[in-house]
């Protein structure tokens, strides 16, 4: 997750399968999107989804780098 700044990033892990339940417009820049793991805080602008976009490959790249450094993965832990 983004946050405002930078020290607000976090980084998920264990949501492979994450879906979208909902998506509301909020003005005419940008929409809200409410995700089935429950969150929906954000609010996306049409440019920032433009940017991911573009962005997607090197993007994807960075995040599953960043996961297999912190020794984190995509699927949720199992239960015992």
């Amino acid at each position: 997750m983004q946050g405002h700044n930078p020290s607000q990033k976090q980084l998920v892990h264990g949501r492979a399968h994450v879906g979208i339940l909902a998506v509301e417009p909020v003005g005419n820049y940008a929409i809200r999107i409410q995700f089935d793991d429950l969150h929906d805080t954000g609010i996306y602008s049409w440019t920032y989804l433009y940017k991911l976009g573009v962005e997607q490959p090197q993007r994807w790249r960075a995040y599953l780098d960043e996961l297999k450094g912190r020794g984190l993965g995509r699927e949720p832990e199992r239960r015992s």
